[in-house]
């Protein structure tokens, strides 16, 4: 079912947003070669704990999982695209890290994630991440009253391909609101015009995977979590929470 959020939902959407993107630079700033993706997920966990907020991550359990996730965050290095686990391996140069990252504020859900490189830069990583990126904002272009996910879809997807990217098929955007995942899906490529109409009050993550061999490929770990590419290249994957209002998109989980 689609709720459609009030201006009240969503300035409570918007607040919990900000404690995201807070814990994202704060985690930015953390992070550099021989830094561990457990100790960036103790810097969420203080930035959480400061705010007041609880993490949408940690124990959470959708049908797919076969295990609760056991971080606060999804720690995704190099050929992960998606849902790695942070763990006590250090960093290395060059290494191209994703954070997914979501917090619980008074019952209302943020969710935002962020590609960076550790260290000295390979420029097809730095083009990889800047192309993702690029992606995101055409989607939340698109994300304006009277357009349809077709649209949104269609604009991320486009651009991936244009530049000879894989799209891994079945992971992408979603409803937000009290819960993290809500009606409804949100994919990375699709046809322009179809699909549910955008109106006012719609809140919805929007979050390009893109990985650089072109295959889209990918497995999924033993873990029943972490999902890779099938070609063993190197993915990114960035994402806001935005508000569809009669002004146009409002990104959500800015700081």
């Amino acid at each position: 079912m689609i709720v459609r959020k009030s201006p009240s939902d969503i300035e409570g959407l918007r607040e919990a947003g900000r404690v995201v993107a807070l814990a994202h630079e704060a985690m930015h700033a953390a992070a550099g070669i021989g830094v561990t993706t457990r100790q960036l997920d103790e810097v969420a966990r203080e930035v959480l704990a400061e705010h007041g907020a609880t993490s949408a991550f940690l124990g959470y359990q959708p049908t797919f999982a076969t295990s609760p996730f056991p971080g606060a965050i999804c720690a995704s290095v190099n050929d992960v695209i998606v849902h790695g686990w942070p763990d006590d391996t250090p960093l290395e140069d060059g290494d191209l890290v994703s954070i997914d990252f979501g917090a619980i504020l008074n019952g209302w859900v943020g969710d935002a994630a962020r590609s960076f490189i550790v260290g000295e830069e390979r420029p097809e990583d730095r083009e990889l991440i800047d192309r993702t990126a690029e992606a995101l904002h055409a989607g939340i272009r698109a994300s304006v009253p009277g357009n349809r996910i077709g649209d949104i879809a269609s604009a991320i997807g486009t651009l991936g391909r244009h530049h000879g990217y894989g799209i891994p098929e079945g992971w992408g955007g979603h409803g937000v609101g009290r819960s993290m995942h809500e009606d409804p899906s949100v994919p990375n490529e699709g046809t322009a015009g179809r699909g549910l109409k955008l109106k006012v009050g719609l809140v919805i993550a929007i979050e390009p995977m893109f990985h650089a061999g072109g295959d889209d490929g990918f497995t999924i770990d033993d873990d029943g979590w972490t999902v890779r590419t099938a070609d063993g290249s190197r993915a990114a994957h960035v994402e806001h929470t935005i508000a569809i209002t009669e002004e146009g998109p409002r990104i959500l989980t800015l700081p």
